[in-house]
């Protein structure tokens, strides 16, 4: 603390506050300091920095706190406002969003829609079109191999007019236009496999129902995985397929896995006719279990293979 006169120099004391003292006061410059005079004297406080943060000589927080009460002095009284610098940089971060909790956005797709760019090609239900969605979520079979593949498959099962009568097991079955172009050539009844609830309802139903065979259809929403693990609780009775179409996407089968699966499985037959597309670059056995590998053709990047007994392959030579 600073004590000043006009005839005596300041003399510093532990509090280091500089204060006028009177010419009538009498000082006593003990280690405290103790003012004391008739008048009462004018006292001008001014902010008291007790220890910089630099200096070796920093006193604690509670150090101070018992130095103000020893002296009967309010704290607040000698706290240092904060700088000019510190309050402008902290002006400048919130400004700039410091301190806040980052927005996040959220990418809203846009609402699925359908379109009728496929049709039936043959049988009972012949140039009806049908639902697809718009987009590469659902990739239906081209129509030309579709058409190829029932040609093979009707010549294979010697009634080149129509398909023997049977029942089909549509695998992934997207829009369901290879099980429809089965109802509509002859089958008797069409399993369905889709996973995707929002394609079930929106596009394979409807088409079910625009083509009338609703009725010869059973509709099962699961992955063709869970499928195949319990064949026999989802169809119950005899499980074996006299048909079998695999349209999976491309990218997301492992098409070795799935044959084995499906040739292990109690859905094949001996008389059972397999149809698969599958993509360019892709090895195919030329057996599924007891099934051999009757036709191989290639459309583009698009390749189609049909395995069936071998009495069909003797037929499909003699046709």
């Amino acid at each position: 603390m600073a004590v000043s006169s006009p005839h005596l120099p300041p003399i510093l004391s532990p509090l280091q506050l500089k204060t006028p003292l009177n010419l009538n006061t009498r000082l006593n410059l003990s280690p405290f300091f103790k003012i004391s005079s008739k008048a009462t004297p004018t006292i001008r406080r001014s902010s008291v920095i007790i220890a910089s943060s630099g200096s070796k000589d920093a006193m604690s927080s509670q150090e101070k706190l018992e130095l103000f009460e020893r002296y009967g002095l309010d704290p607040n009284d000698f706290l240092s406002e904060p700088s000019v610098k510190r309050k402008r940089r902290k002006d400048r971060g919130q400004e700039m969003g410091k301190g806040k909790q980052p927005v996040v956005e959220v990418v809203r797709k846009p609402p699925r829609t359908t379109h009728k760019l496929l049709q039936v090609l043959g049988g009972k239900a012949k140039r009806k079109k049908l639902l697809s969605p718009v987009g590469m979520d659902v990739r239906p079979m081209m129509e030309v191999v579709k058409g190829a593949a029932f040609d093979i498959l009707q010549v294979a099962g010697g009634c080149p007019a129509s398909l023997r009568p049977g029942r089909w097991l549509d695998l992934y079955s997207g829009t369901a236009s290879v099980g429809i172009e089965a109802l509509s050539r002859g089958c008797s009844e069409v399993h369905f496999v889709e996973m995707d609830p929002w394609v079930v309802s929106n596009v394979l139903q409807p088409n079910l129902q625009w083509t009338g065979f609703l009725d010869f259809s059973v509709i099962h929403t699961v992955t063709v995985e869970n499928f195949l693990e319990r064949a026999q609780q989802f169809v119950g009775g005899d499980t074996t397929f006299d048909y079998i179409s695999v349209t999976p996407p491309y990218m997301k089968v492992d098409y070795g896995i799935l044959m084995h699966q499906i040739s292990d499985s109690s859905l094949v037959g001996e008389d059972t006719f397999i149809v698969v597309e599958y993509p360019l670059g892709t090895d195919m056995l030329d057996s599924c279990g007891c099934l051999m590998k009757i036709a191989d053709r290639r459309f583009g990047r698009t390749h189609l293979a049909i395995y069936g007994p071998k009495w069909a392959m003797k037929k499909k030579k003699k046709g």
